[in-house]
């Protein structure tokens, strides 16, 4: 792979301002959320399993998917209201027979959330000559200047899960992504009889919410970046390409935390 951290001139001088688009970040958010009791849905197959369990652990989860709608808020200019829709996926171990192998079943579960970000003010129509994909139209579609939103997220740790009966409808209201179920093995039922064997997650959730607008900026230019580091080829013998991997000391002797900072959450000022 290239390196280009030597983008700039050997004498470091400034040469011209160049105007670029880019996609400024207007507002952003972190966020911790520990999503309790959210219950998760499962395929004809998975279901069955549920039905007939004694005990349930989460073993993992991971962010599927999230859908994201943006929208300006009303009587509050330049204000925009981000709803995300969160998919996960959540692997279980269940356990149906005392002193039997447990199963792994595979469900889903959702999470709405809303936040309200400044992105600026912008209602111009942008034009491109930019090909499509199928090639019939070399005029793209026109755009908006309106805000993007951006999610940015790692995987949630699962926490605890439980099993219940299902003893309210009101939340059998999600329409279930293709996806989703292609990644289950089957079709959701997502509307079940009361007292249904169910499943309750908690997960924790660390995401960042972006809005960004592209926007043109002067920089400035020192020069243009220009590879110093020359592609090595890879038809050396696996055994060659093997005695070039550092050796991992840290896996064999892993390394002790640090406790000069207090609590690990960063040092103090």
């Amino acid at each position: 792979m290239a390196d280009n951290k030597n983008c700039q001139a050997a004498s470091g001088a400034f040469k011209e301002a160049v105007c670029i688009d880019a996609g400024r970040v207007y507002d952003s958010c972190c966020d911790r959320d520990c999503l309790e009791d959210l219950r998760c849905y499962f395929t004809a197959e998975g279901q069955s399993i549920i039905d007939q369990a004694l005990n349930i652990r989460a073993k993992n989860a991971e962010v599927f998917n999230v859908y994201i709608d943006v929208e300006p808020v009303t009587f509050n200019r330049g204000y925009y209201s981000c709803s995300l829709n969160f998919f996960f996926l959540v692997d279980f171990d269940v356990i149906t027979k005392q002193g039997t192998k447990p199963q792994c079943v595979k469900g889903f579960c959702f999470y709405e959330k809303k936040v309200i970000l400044y992105g600026s003010e912008g209602n111009v129509r942008i034009f491109s000559n930019a090909a499509t994909r199928d090639g019939n139209d070399p005029q793209a579609f026109p755009s908006s200047n309106t805000p993007r939103c951006i999610v940015q997220t790692v995987d949630p740790i699962a926490l605890s899960a439980r099993l219940c009966e299902l003893r309210s409808m009101t939340e059998n209201s999600c329409c279930v992504p293709s996806g989703v179920c292609d990644a289950l093995g089957g079709s959701v039922n997502m509307c079940q009889e009361l007292g249904t064997p169910t499943v309750l997650v908690t997960l924790g959730l660390f995401s960042i919410v972006q809005l960004i607008r592209n926007v043109q900026m002067l920089v400035p230019v020192y020069d243009f970046c220009i590879p110093e580091k020359q592609c090595e080829d890879s038809t050396d013998r696996p055994c060659d390409v093997f005695s070039k991997i550092k050796f991992p000391t840290d896996d064999f002797f892993p390394p002790q935390c640090d406790n000069s900072c207090g609590c690990g959450c960063g040092c103090d000022d």
